[in-house]
């Protein structure tokens, strides 16, 4: 790690300049953006955020580009209110600040989402992305709830212990090769244990040369050597739900 006081990978990478072409609204107990297609779909995504909350320009963007290639994309805010994570908060806290938002510990607002999208926007296919700490409520989800058909999960952080092996349904895994925050090891371990016991069509992607955050924190204009991978990733976070949803 270059650089031990600021330990999270989250930073690393840019802050999209972006307005957003969705609304905001309230889903039950929490505000959400929601972005819409311009023909009318049932198939909708719910995007989770990074640590950084569900108003991080840079989510929006690719609940936008969901919304363009056909979905309903609905970004929630599953800190329920709570703050989000600043890149000038004192990043040795980040662990304690983390044990109060726990990426398993969501299905309250999970549920209001899913009621929403079902009762307001009329979607009957559904699916859900996640980055970060997005990625590891992705893996919870995918083992909680039958009705979501497809997921990605975006370089969610990975313990030794993890198993999600009990997938519901088919679940895409996109790693970097650097990522100075998931050891590639982890992510090995975690693909024997899907190779092993996982019933459900599961692909583990890594992408050469690329860091924590490339798929939706950095901006290919200015990284033009991880362009193609960038590009890469969501192309294929994209075909995945299509393949499923």
């Amino acid at each position: 790690m270059a650089n031990e006081s600021r330990p999270c990978p989250c930073d690393i990478g840019d802050r999209f300049d972006y307005e957003g072409c969705g609304q905001e609204v309230q889903v039950e107990h929490i505000k959400a953006y929601v972005c819409k297609p311009p023909a009318s779909t049932d198939k909708a995504v719910i995007v989770i955020h990074d640590i950084f909350g569900w108003q991080l320009p840079n989510t929006r963007y690719m609940a936008d580009m969901l919304a363009a290639n056909g979905y309903i994309a609905i970004c929630p805010d599953f800190f329920a209110g709570r703050e989000a994570w600043k890149p000038s908060d004192d990043w040795s806290k980040l662990d304690d600040w983390l044990k109060t938002r726990d990426a398993r510990k969501i299905n309250k607002e999970a549920d209001g989402v899913l009621k929403y999208l079902k009762g307001q926007c009329g979607a009957k296919k559904l699916g859900v992305v996640g980055f970060c700490w997005g990625g590891i409520a992705v893996r919870h989800l995918m083992m909680t709830y039958p009705e979501l058909k497809a997921g990605v999960s975006l370089y969610g952080l990975v313990k030794d212990s993890d198993d999600v092996s009990n997938l519901l349904n088919p679940t895409f895994f996109i790693f970097a090769e650097k990522d100075d925050f998931i050891p590639l090891h982890q992510v090995t371990l975690l693909e024997q244990k899907l190779k092993k016991n996982c019933k459900v069509d599961y692909e583990l992607k890594i992408y050469p040369g690329q860091t924590h955050g490339f798929v939706h924190r950095r901006r290919e204009d200015i990284n033009p050597q991880d362009k193609p991978y960038i590009e890469e990733g969501r192309k294929d976070m994209i075909n995945w739900l299509n393949k499923y949803i």
